[in-house]
């Protein structure tokens, strides 16, 4: 267990990650709970990206991880000390942390999958499984609340995949894009490995906008009025990821060349205005 020898605190300061921002919302014990499991998840996706690892030992190491989740034990490690007690704490499986680990696990290699529902798989583990996980933490009550992590994480998940085409093409040689979608739009893999944008990808990319969107706007259908105070993390969330998923269609999606990202004004304003929303409603309680 030396993969990390930092606190779930120092790695999500290190991370500097939107969710981290988001977290600031909450009371202060959940919002200790889940920096640490957003540490969890860090450092078992680092492990599974790592450069300095083989194939081999990145499946050790999450074989450990995952044995330790499994069976609750913590074996003096500064995250899993304090993840590995949140099952009972909150009540929810431990198999939601295995099925995670799952999840990062199959980047490790050649990453292809041949049709939609094969990705929507893929991101239920690494991201509606999170948002499952998250939504116990953060307090919901309503049962339709984990309907609304689990189409949430496929949409944000996605827009991560539509952002991150030419950085895991050119990294890594993963394609997510399901290769059915390819052919449909006459775009081959070496396209894709290549970084080559022309208006066959171009149509590729809007017919998956098209499905991102869809699922945003499903997902807020499901938001329960009775949870929506303690789901403010995830609609924060959900408001950035958005955006960066309609700034994506509007520069035509240049993921090729850049990493699509919303300024720094304007993500500070988002999570400003939901932050002050947090605070009303607490005020009027």
């Amino acid at each position: 267990m030396s993969d990390t020898a930092l606190t779930p605190a120092q790695i999500a300061r290190k991370a500097k990650s939107n969710l981290a921002l988001a977290l600031a919302c909450l009371p202060a014990q959940r919002r200790h709970d889940m920096i640490a499991f957003y540490a969890f998840c860090r450092v078992v996706d680092d492990i599974a990206d790592s450069p300095h690892l083989s194939e081999a030992e990145k499946e050790g190491r999450l074989h450990e991880w995952k044995r330790c989740v499994s069976e609750g034990r913590a074996p003096g490690h500064p995250v899993l000390d304090e993840v590995v007690v949140l099952p009972r704490k909150y009540g929810f499986p431990r198999a939601w942390l295995a099925e995670i680990i799952d999840g990062v696990a199959s980047d490790i290699g050649r990453v292809r999958y041949e049709t939609y529902e094969e990705l929507l798989a893929y991101c239920y583990k690494v991201a509606s499984v999170v948002g499952l996980v998250s939504a116990e933490i953060f307090g919901c009550q309503n049962p339709a609340s984990r309907d609304y992590a689990i189409k949430l994480g496929y949409a944000l998940q996605l827009t991560n995949i539509m952002r991150d085409v030419g950085q895991d093409a050119r990294e890594t040689g993963r394609i997510y894009l399901p290769l059915e979608d390819l052919r449909k739009f006459s775009v081959t893999e070496s396209e894709i490995l290549d970084g080559r944008h022309n208006q066959r990808f171009v149509r590729l990319m809007d017919f998956e906008h098209e499905r991102a969107a869809k699922l945003f706007k499903d997902a807020e259908k499901m938001l329960p009025a009775d949870d929506r105070r303690h789901l403010l993390p995830a609609a924060m969330m959900a408001r950035i990821y958005s955006e960066i998923l309609e700034k994506l269609r509007r520069e035509r999606y240049q993921v090729f060349t850049r990493r699509c990202r919303l300024h720094p004004l304007r993500k500070g304003w988002i999570l400003c205005s939901y932050l002050a929303r947090a605070w009303m409603g607490r005020r009027g309680r």
